[in-house]
């Protein structure tokens, strides 16, 4: 199915400090990215592409157009998707990901705007986010094409040819092709390869014969 990227503003990162700052125990252990769509239509989502880059955990939130005279609300549609196995090891730490409205909570049409909620609990690393953000909607549908009958039927071998009209039936003419063979090699044969004259004797004329005709 094809994709169109959809143009987006990516808002400043809001941190939500976990512990005392004061002391070093202290860190951001989550993440807050808001993602707009500016001078874009409500549309729907396809898909979501980014590198990580050590976050651990990715909620997202969506907020969808509604009805006249009904204020939209947040919906989360990705809950707790885990991005590194283990928060403490290197692996899926600055790996790309795909993620397809297939996989969301709710119904992903109708988007207006979306928040990616990043979380990691390790305190190994010093910083975290998403990276290279890319966001699809479904593009739109290829026409169909359509192809004439005999392209799309084709014809089985175990099915006889349709004969055309004007034409002779191509059996009869292989079998009168092969008559006329046959006839012309009994013919070549009957033929003798030395010529008899009708006078002609050991190569010599008989006089006897030259006078009773």
């Amino acid at each position: 199915m094809s994709r169109v990227l959809v143009p987006c503003h990516v808002k400043s990162t809001v941190a939500l400090q976990v512990g005392d700052m004061r002391t070093s125990q202290g860190r951001p252990g989550v993440l807050v990215v808001d993602v707009t769509f500016p001078n874009v239509a409500p549309f729907e989502l396809q898909e979501i592409m980014f590198k990580n880059y050590y976050t651990a955990f990715l909620s997202i939130r969506v907020r969808q157009q509604t009805p006249l005279h009904t204020p939209s609300k947040w919906v989360t549609c990705l809950r707790d998707y885990c991005l590194m196995p283990d928060p403490h090891s290197e692996e899926g730490a600055q790996e790309y990901v795909s993620l397809f409205k297939h996989q969301m909570l709710c119904d992903m049409t109708r988007v207006l705007e979306l928040r990616l909620i990043l979380r990691q609990p390790s305190p190994l690393w010093l910083s975290f986010t998403v990276e290279e953000l890319q966001i699809y909607q479904q593009g739109p549908k290829s026409p169909s094409l359509t192809f004439p009958k005999w392209l799309s039927h084709p014809v089985s071998n175990e099915q006889p040819v349709p004969r055309l009209e004007g034409l002779p039936d191509p059996s009869r003419v292989s079998s009168e092709v092969q008559q006329m063979w046959a006839l012309t090699e009994m013919i070549r044969a009957s033929h003798s390869s030395t010529r008899i004259g009708r006078f002609d004797v050991d190569g010599c004329y008989d006089l006897n014969l030259l006078s009773y005709t």
